[in-house]
């Protein structure tokens, strides 16, 4: 079959009414949003006997973080061409042969672990993200396994498949050093939490071929994935598929094997987990063999906290991403919004392009305030160094949590409808329930005045970061007033730039 017969093969089968069950997903299912389920449909609804989430523990600290950051970094660093390793899809033969070699040349000499984990402390960041394996297979950890197949690009006739032994990770380019390791040492000194991105697919290893876009094709993918991931493969790959055979029972089983392998890696060789931030997926006709890992997975971890991808419902958190939700998310399941500061998740070299501190603080406020919580998406240079003015916005918003942390960690949504007032204020709570904090986004002037908050009688209101109480007093027909002093109405008086926290106790 060729590229022609594939695409049209596989437009075939994506309208099919045949398999349309299958891109279904319930309305809510164990918590999840059916908008989160969807590209896991073929996941039972509920996890079979002897699989567990992690412990209620697990997710009150997952709860209470609510700030970090997310590095995307590879070799895609080194050409920079684009969102993370995504721009390979479209390449020329020749410029994927060259890609694939890159890591020969990796050696970020300003890599410093200690050095990102400063940054990510001063920050107020409380936890972090990293990638030990995105999707075109390069490792960022010392894996012991071994890719056996891999494409020859530009090959004499074109592309094909050879065999090959190697890791595919940094332990084999010039810099030899285990980044994954240095940096969740680095991390643990700082009580920072460790969140290791792992990428289900993998576009290095033809073993892994035809899952989530993989360049290198098959006769019968259409008949391997479902519609959902047909119509994602169409749309990453276009007409830059090249169709080769299926593979052998052998190879899946060698493929099923190295993904399960790397996991438990992961989860053996680093220390405590706190999370795992599993992305893409693998689909329908190795999910046991995938459920399998994951039962592995809880035996080593009991608490790692998995994201969903790929796993339906045996996951415990999701990410909506690029996007904090328009209001409170109808889900009982935690989540952060994952968001880059730049372009991409991956590293941006124009300053003009980092969104600013002040973008930081109300999408962080904003997500909070939803029951959520918010972790930027920073990369470094190939060199291993994070571009200054990311830097700098960053550490403003360190600056603006250390006087309103307060009002942002370990707090809760209010009930209901009321984490918000108009666009410009955001309610969180302690999580005892005893203080409601308005976090306003814009400086209100001398008067603020609060809708659905009622102070408990004779108590005191103030505004954090500021020593002195603020005068304030109910109204049952327009809500809580609060007077604001004459000398912040200049902003350098006020006890910190981009949004102000009012601190109220409030009546049992």
């Amino acid at each position: 079959m060729d590229r022609r017969e594939f695409l049209a093969s596989a437009a075939a089968l994506a309208a099919s009414s045949t398999y349309s069950g299958l891109a279904q997903a319930p309305e809510q299912s164990h918590g999840f949003p059916a908008s989160v389920l969807a590209s896991d449909s073929y996941v039972e609804e509920t996890p079979v006997d002897g699989y567990h989430s992690a412990s209620s523990s697990a997710y009150e600290a997952f709860r209470d973080m609510k700030f970090g950051v997310r590095i995307h970094w590879g070799i895609y660093s080194i050409w920079h061409r684009g969102a993370e390793s995504w721009p390979f899809l479209p390449m020329s033969f020749e410029d994927r042969q060259a890609y694939n070699s890159l890591y020969k040349t990796w050696n970020p000499a300003g890599f410093d672990a200690d050095g990102w984990m400063n940054i990510f402390k001063a920050s107020g960041m409380r936890n972090f993200a990293v990638t030990t394996k995105h999707h075109e297979g390069f490792c960022l950890f010392d894996t012991k396994t071994r890719v056996k197949s891999r494409a020859n690009w530009t090959a004499e006739g074109g592309p094909a498949m050879e065999s090959c032994d190697l890791a595919y990770s940094i332990m084999e380019t010039p810099f030899r050093r285990d980044v994954i390791k240095e940096l969740c040492d680095a991390a643990r000194k700082r009580d920072i939490k460790i969140d290791l991105y792992f990428s289900h697919p993998d576009w290095y290893d033809a073993d892994f071929r035809p899952y989530v876009a993989h360049p290198l094709q098959i006769p019968s993918s259409a008949q391997w994935q479902t519609p959902r991931d047909v119509r994602f493969t169409q749309q990453r790959l276009g007409n830059h598929a090249v169709v080769i055979r299926d593979p052998t029972d052998a190879e899946v089983k060698r493929m099923v094997e190295r993904h399960r392998a790397q996991l438990l890696e992961l989860l053996s060789n680093y220390g405590n987990i706190d999370m795992m931030c599993l992305d893409m997926w693998l689909g329908p006709r190795i999910w046991p063999q995938v459920r399998d890992t994951l039962l592995m997975m809880r035996k080593l971890q009991p608490d790692v906290m998995l994201r969903n991808r790929g796993i339906g419902n045996y996951g415990d958190y999701y990410t909506p991403e690029r996007v904090v939700p328009g209001s409170k998310e109808s889900s009982e399941k935690p989540w952060f919004t994952i968001y880059p500061l730049g372009t991409d998740f991956s590293y941006d070299p124009d300053a003009a392009k980092y969104k600013g501190t002040k973008w930081i603080v109300q999408n962080l406020a904003d997500a909070v305030a939803k029951g959520g919580g918010l972790q930027i998406g920073v990369g470094p240079s190939a060199h291993g160094e994070f571009h200054p003015e990311a830097i700098r916005q960053m550490k403003g918003a360190g600056d603006w949590l250390q006087v309103n942390g307060e009002a942002i960690y370990a707090t809760r949504p209010r009930a209901g409808t009321l984490w918000s007032e108009g666009e410009t204020v955001r309610y969180t709570r302690s999580k005892d329930r005893r203080f409601v904090y308005a976090i306003l986004t814009e400086w209100p002037g001398t008067q603020v005045t609060l809708k659905s908050i009622r102070p408990k009688d004779g108590s005191k209101a103030g505004l954090l970061g500021l020593v002195s109480e603020l005068p304030w007093k109910f109204d049952s027909a327009r809500g809580t007033t609060v007077n604001l002093p004459e000398n912040l109405q200049q902003p350098s008086n006020r006890p910190c730039d981009h949004a102000w926290s009012l601190k109220f106790e409030m009546s049992d």
